[in-house]
């Protein structure tokens, strides 16, 4: 069996940065004539000048990768078929051109058009006051913008591994750091992965708190998704135990919570908390998101253990406004930073702690391939009976 091959791109350590990069199957061949590449490159011009892409095609889906933007995924592409959704950000922004706390800590929106993106690390969830312990040990008030900052932190180390061996998995690994004087430092160190051929990757995130004081970790994925999945008709389907409106505005439409419509100008989002069943002793479940005739959809595969919240955000506007939906596995739901305390979901990290968190996502462009995985759906449902409430939930939503 051949070695790991490894190339490393970005090493702050050690004032390494390569601008551009290729490796394919002409200068690695994998398998029998597969094609693939991974290919680096910096953009340049207007706002997203600076920002470093990796793209990495397997031969059937390519994933674009921006170390730039906390190791977010901008967009893929499966058999030519687009994933993610056209935002009114038209460009990758560089975080050197992101105010946070703009507009009342909404900020982060000026930067928002990727596919799967992490909100974290300290904080998710709509902006907020805090109070926290100041470096001179009294309570402070601080602000939390929205969906925290992880988004917005470049990469550190940048690594692309290669395994010349079968199944010839390819992975890019990166190292993003969030971290303060008298305050959270907290490393995310990720693994992005895929196989040759194939229309899933996995993220194998580990989360380690620095200090030897005692940290707060809140981590969720906003996994987004637009036209063609996205249309009217299109549906979700997940195993649940409870599903509820977040607020009075979501209460409006709780009868069509998993299904979708098509691009309506004005629409306000709306926003439902759900609480997952999943396979007894490993608590694995999965959510599918599939189009109106059920020849497309995507999936999402995790643990309850590491991520026991699920949001939907429904946001079907009109295209040029931004027509997505929004899937978000998490270990919190994206309230208020001190209700989500309150409540016992903010996890807590010791001195020197890691948190491993993994996140698989699967396309299916077949009819079967659709049917299959409602089908591993309904095995985890069975037996639990669904609720739906017409109301807020007191131990999910502030609005309960």
């Amino acid at each position: 069996m051949q070695d790991t091959c490894c190339y490393v791109l970005t090493d702050v350590e050690q004032a390494l940065w390569t601008e551009s990069w290729v490796l394919n199957e002409e200068t690695r061949p994998l398998g029998a004539g597969q094609t693939w590449s991974v290919e680096k490159h910096s953009l340049k011009g207007g706002l997203q000048d600076g920002v470093d892409v990796i793209e990495v095609d397997n031969g059937a889906l390519s994933i674009f990768i921006v170390p730039t933007r906390g190791m977010g995924i901008w967009k893929g592409i499966y058999r030519g078929i687009p994933l993610g959704w056209e935002s009114p950000v038209r460009d990758l922004v560089n975080p050197a051109f992101i105010d946070l706390n703009d507009r009342g800590g909404l900020g982060w929106l000026k930067g928002f058009n990727e596919w799967i993106v992490r909100c974290g690390l300290d904080s998710n969830g709509a902006p907020c006051t805090d109070t926290i312990i100041d470096n001179n040990g009294n309570k402070a008030d601080v602000f939390l913008p929205l969906h925290g900052k992880i988004a917005n932190i470049p990469a550190r180390y940048v690594e692309v591994r290669v395994d010349p061996s079968p199944p010839y998995r390819i992975t890019v690994l990166g190292t993003v750091e969030e971290a303060m004087v008298f305050g959270p430092a907290l490393r995310l160190t990720t693994a992005i992965s895929t196989q040759l051929g194939s229309g899933t990757f996995t993220i194998s995130d580990r989360i380690t708190n620095l200090n030897r004081r005692p940290a707060e970790l809140e981590l969720l994925y906003h996994c987004n998704y637009g036209a063609p999945l996205l249309e009217d008709g299109a549906t979700l389907v997940a195993p649940f135990k409870t599903v509820c409106p977040r607020d009075p505005r979501a209460q409006e439409g709780i009868r069509a919570h998993n299904r979708f419509a098509g691009p309506e100008p004005g629409f306000v989002e709306q926003v439902y908390f759900y609480e997952l069943t999943g396979k007894p002793g490993s608590r694995e479940t999965a959510v599918l998101f599939k189009n109106r005739d059920g020849s497309l959809g995507s999936s999402l595969h995790f643990s309850l253990k590491q991520m026991p919240c699920f949001t939907l955000w429904k946001n079907t506007t009109a295209s040029e406004d931004g027509y997505v939906t929004g899937l978000e596995p998490a270990t919190n739901y994206p309230n208020p930073k001190g209700f989500e305390r309150e409540k016992g979901r903010v996890v807590q990290l010791e001195g020197g702690e890691t948190r491993q968190i993994d996140l698989t996502v699967a396309v299916h462009d077949t009819r079967r391939s659709v049917r299959e995985t409602e089908r591993l759906i309904g095995q985890i449902q069975k037996g639990a009976k669904p609720d739906v409430s017409q109301m807020p939930l007191k131990h999910i939503s502030t609005m309960g």
